[in-house]
């Protein structure tokens, strides 16, 4: 495995380290590089932030196409297999790097997570506090409302009539949440987060009645 194959991520995230030591040559490594550029031994996994482990910027509007080619490009780097022949450290250094992409990848892809992790990440309190509990009457009216109406569902095509608005609904907020975390709006984006939670949660619930019926019919 050579060093050369750790990407722009690894670099960028290495120019604002300091200095460490290799644990297999004792060669100078820096902070967060992958493999050491003396013996190419791949290294341990810190604790990286999402983006810059996959190369992206730090920002709500992710291009999910570069953010998965950067992740596949990423895996054949640090997958367990190319480690089988290694040893038994490298091998648990590798596993532990993958891990590591696969938490980055799920918290990027969903707009949900990623509004999390950017508001954390900007030092803004969680969407909806640790308990995620709604203090906001809208979204506790438009929830219950939305329920009400799956409940009372008679068809599949009623189903989809929900299912569109709730879709709309998160359309509408995602393109909300970019303009609020472009001006910097942590409030407006802490509402927008838990507002949009709460909508995939109803879209998630409205499928899952469209199931129903359709098994029923």
């Amino acid at each position: 495995m050579s060093a050369t194959q750790t990407d722009g991520a690894d670099r960028a995230m290495a120019g604002k380290t300091s200095i460490a030591q290799c644990w297999s040559c004792q060669g100078p490594v820096a902070q967060g590089q992958s493999f050491c550029p003396t013996c190419q031994a791949i290294q341990p996994p810190g604790n990286p932030e999402h983006f810059a482990q996959l190369a992206m910027e730090p920002t709500f509007d992710v291009d999910l196409a570069q953010l998965e080619q950067n992740y596949f490009r990423l895996q054949r780097t640090f997958h367990p297999d190319s480690f089988a022949a290694k040893s038994a450290k490298e091998q648990e250094f590798s596993l532990r790097h993958t891990t590591n992409l696969n938490d980055a990848l799920k918290t990027l892809k969903s707009p949900v997570l990623r509004a999390e992790y950017l508001l954390q990440m900007r030092g803004a309190p969680a969407a909806g506090g640790p308990e995620k509990t709604v203090n906001d009457e809208g979204i506790l009216m438009e929830a219950m409302e939305t329920r009400e109406a799956l409940a009372e569902a008679d068809s599949p095509s009623d189903v989809e009539a929900i299912v569109a608005v709730a879709q709309a609904g998160i359309l509408d907020c995602t393109t909300d949440l970019s303009v609020a975390f472009a001006d910097g709006d942590l409030t407006a984006a802490s509402a927008l987060t838990l507002r949009l939670t709460y909508l995939f949660k109803l879209d998630d619930e409205a499928a899952q009645r469209a199931r129903i019926l359709s098994r029923s019919a």
